[in-house]
């Protein structure tokens, strides 16, 4: 780890400094609660899933919405707290505003796969975030044998079960219908 960023662990971050925070292709950082938070960047089945869940996402939304992947998220202003999803599905008009970091109530639909290091923040605290920043919809995939699709919808102030899936499935995103295959994501 660099000590470029080092300098900036363990304190509380403004906007400002987060925008100052040198980033390194070998780390991925958030900042949760003004803190900064490294952690390694995903292995190569992660990032594969991503990918082709993205792009399938993608060809399967109208062309007012688009699937993005690694967007910066702020969760909550007070204090901080910056995600970066593995993929979001927002409006293609706020992308094509070509801003820095886009706000939780752009987001219609987060999605995080899971990785050694990041189980219970996706299952725990990521999942409790989004649901407190309003983003409708949320999905946890599990690429570990049979690979999985856990969706929840915002109901209130907290998500519920929408279900849980191992076979192709067809899901709503955003009042829109798309097919998922979860064990499809990183086979070739």
């Amino acid at each position: 780890m660099t000590a470029e960023i080092l300098a900036w662990a363990g304190r509380q971050l403004t906007l400002a400094d987060w925008e100052a925070v040198p980033h390194d292709e070998q780390f991925r950082l958030e900042l949760v609660e003004g803190v900064l938070s490294i952690m390694q960047r995903p292995l190569s089945l992660h990032q594969r899933a991503v990918v082709r869940l993205a792009s399938r996402l993608d060809e399967q939304v109208p062309p007012d919405l688009t699937a993005m992947v690694e967007l910066d998220v702020v969760v909550a202003e007070r204090p901080l707290t910056i995600r970066i999803p593995d993929l979001v599905v927002t409006r293609e008009a706020v992308i094509e505003r070509n801003l820095p970091r886009i706000t939780a109530g752009y987001v219609l639909l987060a999605v995080e796969i899971l990785s050694d290091g990041t189980r219970k923040v996706d299952r725990i605290l990521k999942f409790a975030e989004y649901a407190e920043a309003g983003i409708r919809q949320y999905w946890i995939v599990d690429l570990d044998e049979p690979a999985s699709l856990r969706a929840f919808t915002l109901v209130g102030d907290s998500y519920e079960l929408s279900g849980e899936f191992t076979e192709p499935v067809t899901l709503d995103v955003a009042g829109h219908t798309v097919t998922v295959d979860p064990s499809g994501l990183t086979r070739r």
